[in-house]
């Protein structure tokens, strides 16, 4: 079969139980060598020491992960207090230490409350948010001072699951539910210098971003046998708007057609009479109009 005689690779979202110790990056390597193209991108990293859910993006599938990427996020936790470190986590160096054993299960819970609801959060300083162009951890590593500025986050559910105390430390599981842009390694920093005995994260997980489960994932080994078609994926986070052929081929050619009472709120997910996701549409007037078009599907 000839190169450009290579089937076509459906447009798709992935989703994928990262193990620890990989990159986000080097789960899309693999990703792109499973499913054979190149045009692979994911809404959301993960930091190395991290596992759980990486939904990625195939092809057309990548057009949607801007209406992914901002979803709420959920993730389970291991926060040890009695120790800061350098990175927030347990990859870092231990820079203070101090006795928890005085901390009371009400100091923790207050300590809880106070990082929950809408906050102001600075995220850890070896994040990956760019500064002048660079990202933050590179800065780091290269043992420039990062000072990040403070942003406005949701931390909707702070639970703690399981508590065990000695050798000097507390560790505590928790789960977590949060708005997207939420630094779990800044919760555990945070509450730990709340209690004045620093904190840093020993263990991440990821079980949720919006309705995606990593129950429904596939794992490194066996990537893309577990994908959603654009139409199911975008259904599943905004309404979906049902179209004739002739509408459907108007709004794929950036023409208005009527239906803005289709639903009672945008922007939804607008498929043609087969089920295939056409793009996501937002009201013009008494009209919709696609503000993001897919790729028309090839017979």
């Amino acid at each position: 079969m000839a190169a450009n005689d290579k089937p076509r690779v459906a447009a798709q979202i992935v989703l994928v139980d990262k193990p620890g110790g990989m990159t986000s990056h080097d789960v899309v390597s693999r990703a792109r060598r499973a499913i054979g193209t190149r045009k692979i991108g994911h809404a959301g990293t993960l930091d190395p020491m991290a596992t759980g859910l990486l939904v990625l993006g195939v092809e057309g599938g990548t057009r949607l992960l801007t209406y992914l990427v901002g979803l709420d996020k959920t993730y389970e936790a291991t926060i040890r207090l009695g120790q800061a470190t350098t990175t927030d986590d347990a990859e870092g160096e231990v820079t203070t230490s101090a006795d928890p054993s005085g901390v009371t299960d009400e100091a923790i819970a207050a300590g809880i409350a106070e990082l929950s609801g809408t906050i102001s959060q600075v995220p850890s300083s070896v994040s990956a948010i760019k500064v002048d162009g660079k990202r933050a951890y590179d800065l780091v590593r290269a043992g420039e001072e990062v000072e990040l500025k403070s942003r406005e986050v949701t931390v909707s559910r702070f639970d703690v699951l399981a508590q065990r105390r000695g050798d000097g430390v507390i560790d505590i599981d928790v789960v977590v539910d949060c708005s997207s842009g939420t630094y779990i390694r800044a919760l555990a920093r945070d509450l730990g210098a709340g209690l004045g005995v620093g904190g840093h994260l020993t263990a991440l997980r990821r079980t949720h971003v919006g309705p995606f489960d990593v129950s429904q994932a596939s794992d490194a080994d066996t990537i893309g046998s577990v994908s959603l078609t654009p139409a199911t994926a975008a259904g599943l986070v905004m309404p979906v708007v049902t179209t004739t052929a002739d509408e459907a081929r108007d709004l794929r050619q950036g023409k208005k057609t009527a239906g803005a009472d289709r639903s009672e709120t945008y922007p939804a997910a607008a498929v043609d009479p087969e089920g295939e996701l056409i793009g996501i549409v937002d009201k013009r007037g008494s009209n919709i109009k696609s503000i993001m078009n897919m790729p028309e599907v090839q017979a």
